[in-house]
């Protein structure tokens, strides 16, 4: 194979790499139409979604250090610059699992259960959101647009070789400016977790384009014969690890008796502190019982019927954070159809697999919830 037929198969490549991230748009755009139950459930926490993206990712800062090394092999520098994103891949994919602790069931550091609005260890999630969100569009247009386009200047180029700097390849812009408009955007919710599978696969199909010349040189092998069957083999690899992560964490959970007992237990006495007319909720809430209690004021929860269960055992822990027994928060969902024929109000627990399965008018899976109120919209809830 010549090299103006590398050069086409390579140029092949980019296409497919583009159109397979740009295809999960198009995907979640169908799904999103489709079926918005299907579309939330693939966005939800421990799901195919989120399980894509910590792959993406995982893959990258693989490709990203076997280019550290060659490079260091060929080159002789210090990698720095491939070691630096290789680091920063891994942790957004630990970041994204929160380090494991949905995996494991451990209770973070009281400090990520007070500042940490979904009650985890990571550290992204403390950051204000604005400023989270400004990194995020710095790194999408930063990494996968000013790089390239200062990468065409042949004097630049020279000097970042020497400094052992690589940009993305140009044939991947359009799809990082595809995932910064999609992002600036945010047509629907959970967009930012699309976007993020998105700018995973963006940066692992950049970390093989930088892999190719450091691999291969002046030889032809599998990687260069191949490309494009290379780029759509690890997009497939991907989304199945994603896949049977997703269905490992579904049953990961252990269904521990005297959990699911303490569960009911909690449950029917947060219940009792909801009917008591201590506590206010109305319609469209859906929050972690901590949030509710601190964005609302809620402060009864704090000495009602669920606090005082720490006089049979209940860990203080838990009860300040109202954290499950596999320590997952506790979460009310009050919910009004528009004309106002039913409300439901509900408090629930992601169960052993701490996965959300419950829709919005119903406790599905095994999730463990009560209901506290189910009827006709009011005002208020209360014990009459």
């Amino acid at each position: 194979m010549g090299v103006s037929d590398q050069s086409r198969d390579l140029r092949r490549a980019a296409i497919v790499a583009n159109l397979l991230i740009l295809a999960t748009w198009a995907y979640a755009a169908i799904l999103q139409w489709a079926s918005n139950d299907d579309y939330l459930r693939a966005g939800q926490e421990d799901g195919t979604l989120e399980w894509g993206t910590v792959w993406a990712f995982l893959f990258a800062a693989v490709f990203n250090l076997v280019a550290a090394v060659c490079f260091r092999r060929t080159a002789g520098g210090v990698p720095w610059f491939w070691v630096g994103v290789s680091v920063f891949c891994f942790v957004v994919a630990m970041e994204e699992i929160s380090w494991g602790q949905r995996l494991l069931g451990y209770r973070p550091p009281v400090y990520f259960l007070e500042n940490n609005f979904q009650q985890e260890l990571n550290v992204h999630n403390v950051i204000p959101t604005g400023l989270r969100k400004l990194a995020l569009k710095g790194i999408i247009l930063g990494y996968g647009l000013v790089l390239p386009a200062l990468a065409m200047s042949t004097r630049i180029r020279r000097l970042w070789s020497r400094l052992g700097i690589m940009a993305p390849p140009l044939a991947l812009a359009p799809s990082f400016f595809a995932i910064y408009i999609y992002y600036e955007a945010y047509p629907w919710s959970l967009t930012g977790e699309w976007v993020e599978l998105m700018l995973g696969l963006g940066f692992m199909f950049a970390a093989m384009a930088a892999v190719h010349p450091l691999v291969v040189g002046p030889k032809l092998t599998a990687l260069a014969a191949r490309p494009t069957s290379t780029v759509v083999s690890v997009w497939i690899l991907v989304l199945g690890l994603g896949l049977v992560q997703t269905a490992i964490s579904q049953s990961a959970g252990k269904v521990h008796p005297g959990n699911l007992e303490a569960a009911r237990i909690e449950l029917e006495a947060l219940k009792e502190d909801f009917l008591s007319g201590e506590v206010e909720t109305r319609c469209s809430r859906h929050k972690r019982l901590y949030t509710f209690k601190e964005e609302y004021e809620q402060d009864y929860l704090l000495a009602g019927e669920f606090a005082h269960l720490t006089a049979r055992g209940l860990p203080e822990d838990r009860a300040a954070y109202f954290l499950d027994p596999w320590n997952s928060p506790y979460w009310i969902r009050d919910r009004c159809k528009s004309d106002g024929s039913r409300r439901i109000v509900f408090i629930y627990s992601f169960g052993p697999n701490r996965r959300r399965e419950s829709g919005k008018y119903e406790i599905r899976g095994d999730d463990i919830g009560v209901i506290v109120y189910d009827g006709k919209k009011r005002r208020r809830i209360d014990s009459d």
